[in-house]
């Protein structure tokens, strides 16, 4: 059997291919950043955009570049390494998949990047129609799409190799959870692609004249919702893998780990529902039966939640922790690479109670396309998922750059989680009592003629524009860290933590590899969730819609 802690690096070339992947991620972060911190001072009504610039096509460029870009990348070349240090380097036709893939992702970004930019593709993040973008644009995210699943495949090829060569043993932890995360990925944009390349490109070029709205963004959020499992599972493989090595403890429990990675796959995909619940062409039935399937993905949450509390009191018992909260004061405060992600677990509890809320039929009423549910977003991906990617770079980047993680950049690195944190807070939270006042989301500063309501709305705006201006800092000293890390830290060897499992922990049954099953099972929960509903909504359909560009 292979024993991950024999290879004691990633191989040089794997962490090339690795590193291409974060220096797109983190140029990622600048721009969609610096137009983060725009847009909140905009909605604050002291700052108007120079230049002509408009609000929305700011507010599409930090959504895409944010939401789809950052994560993308930097998911991958997080995937890719742990791969090739628990599996084994990637060999030349896994590696030349891996680059094949980041080239036709990152000729995708700037692609769509541009139309962006030359202002020919204002349709947010979520590019709904009838909001028509130029043709290049739907072509540009084409690409990124088809890109991620050639990036996939040399994960995808890797584990199958290791599996061919440790025959009834179960795959590295790491690995597996990487694997389960890709297969995710490529069953959700499945459905994204599906209607870009069958609606949105042929009516953007002209072909057709009409789009079906309602099947366009049934499509979206089959994709939409487990894009968020897609940027929080890799999170999860830092909290359950690597901060139990981290903290000097062990892995709680191997099986549980697997077990929730697998719900996840099978529970996230059939749940695009619950962002429709307003929508008008979807049976009030089928929203009720995806909301209940939402809710079944609580549990590998929970389990998680349950997993790593575990691992951290048996820690704290070890080192002689006593009383109920005893080992809390035994944890390594002083490290980076446990605090900043234990930081965006703390953050993940009101985000969780917050989903709770979006996902359920009648409270989902009060809040549906109100600001509220972009500060709950920023709670769950931009607090929980990107504080644990910071806490991953912190040891990633210098192991594969054959640097060390030094006192200072390790002080600083908790510094700018508890900056982010202060200003996430400002942020999120005016973000989620404007929304219960009911502030609309995606829309710029108004004061909607005088309206009484909406000069409720205005003061929480000032403070969701200092939030965001603490983040902006936030941002700037994460940057600072990354050239660091990457260029100018002292050479040396960076630990790759990779946790092992409890001592009395029982070893994983092989059921989990069982990928026929666990496919099969999905397919089959995506089709009861969504055949009817969708010849539902191609027979009853309206008339279609033209296209608009209303910028």
């Amino acid at each position: 059997m292979f024993n991950p802690s024999a290879k004691l690096k990633v191989d040089r070339r794997d962490g090339k291919l690795a590193m291409a992947h974060f220096f797109v991620a983190f140029t990622a972060l600048a721009i969609g950043g610096l137009a983060g911190l725009l847009q909140t001072l905009v909605r604050s009504g002291k700052f108007e955009l120079p230049a002509g610039i408009g609000y929305y096509q700011i507010l599409t460029v930090h959504g895409v570049v944010l939401g789809l870009v950052l994560t993308t990348f930097f998911i991958m070349g997080f995937q890719l390494a742990a791969t090739s240090k628990t599996s084994g380097t990637l060999t030349n036709k896994q590696r030349i998949a891996g680059w094949a893939g980041f080239w036709l992702m990152t000729a995708g970004t700037v692609l769509a990047a541009v139309m962006i930019l030359l202002n020919e593709a204002t349709v947010l993040y979520t590019f709904y129609a009838p909001l028509q973008a130029h043709a290049l644009y739907y072509i540009g995210l084409t690409l990124v799409i088809v890109g991620s699943w050639i990036d996939g495949a040399a994960i995808i090829m890797k584990y199958a190799e290791w599996r061919r060569k440790n025959s009834g043993q179960p795959s590295p932890l790491l690995t597996f959870m990487s694997l389960v995360n890709t297969m995710m990925w490529i069953v959700a944009t499945i459905g994204v692609a599906s209607t870009v390349l069958f609606q949105l490109l042929p009516w953007s070029l002209g072909f057709v004249e009409t789009v079906n709205i309602g099947v366009s963004r049934t499509l979206f959020w089959y994709f939409g919702h487990p894009l968020v499992y897609f940027w929080l599972l890799p999170a999860y493989m830092a909290w359950y893998v690597v901060i139990p090595k981290v903290i000097g403890g062990k892995i709680f429990s191997d099986s549980l780990a697997r077990m929730s990675f697998i719900l996840f796959l099978l529970f996230s995909i059939p749940v695009g529902f619950h962002h429709q619940l307003m929508e008008p062409g979807i049976d009030p039935a089928w929203k009720f039966l995806q909301v209940i399937l939402t809710f079944l993905v609580v549990i590998p949450s929970l389990m998680t939640a349950f997993s790593l509390f575990a691992t951290f009191e048996s820690f704290g018992r070890s080192k002689g922790a006593t009383g109920l909260f005893g080992w809390v004061k035994k944890l390594p405060w002083g490290d980076a690479r446990f605090t900043v992600p234990f930081i965006g677990m703390v953050a993940f509890i009101p985000a969780g109670a917050g989903g709770i809320v979006n996902a359920s039929h009648q409270m989902n009423q009060v809040v549906h396309n109100t600001i509220w549910v972009t500060g709950h977003f920023h709670l769950t991906v931009a607090t929980s998922v990107v504080l644990t990617f910071f806490g991953v770079s912190y040891w990633l980047i210098p192991h594969l750059t054959g640097r060390t993680l030094t006192k200072a950049m390790n002080k600083l690195g908790i510094i700018q989680a508890v900056i982010w944190a202060i200003g996430m807070t400002f942020m999120s939270g005016a973000m989620h009592a404007a929304g219960l006042l009911g502030a609309p989301r995606r829309s710029s500063y108004s004061e909607y003629g005088g309206a009484a309501q909406a000069a409720e709305w205005i003061p929480y705006q000032v403070a969701q524009a200092i939030g965001g201006s603490i983040l902006f800092i936030g941002i700037i000293l994460m940057l600072y860290i990354f050239i660091n890390l990457a260029f100018f830290a002292p050479k040396g060897e960076q630990e790759f933590p990779v946790g092992e499992a409890a001592d009395k922990a029982e070893k994983a049954p092989m059921v989990f590899e069982n990928w026929k099953l666990w496919l099969g099972i999905t397919v089959v929960l995506i089709l009861f969730a969504y055949t009817i509903p969708f010849i539902d909504l191609i027979q009853n359909a309206p008339p279609g819609a033209k296209g608009y560009k209303l910028w």
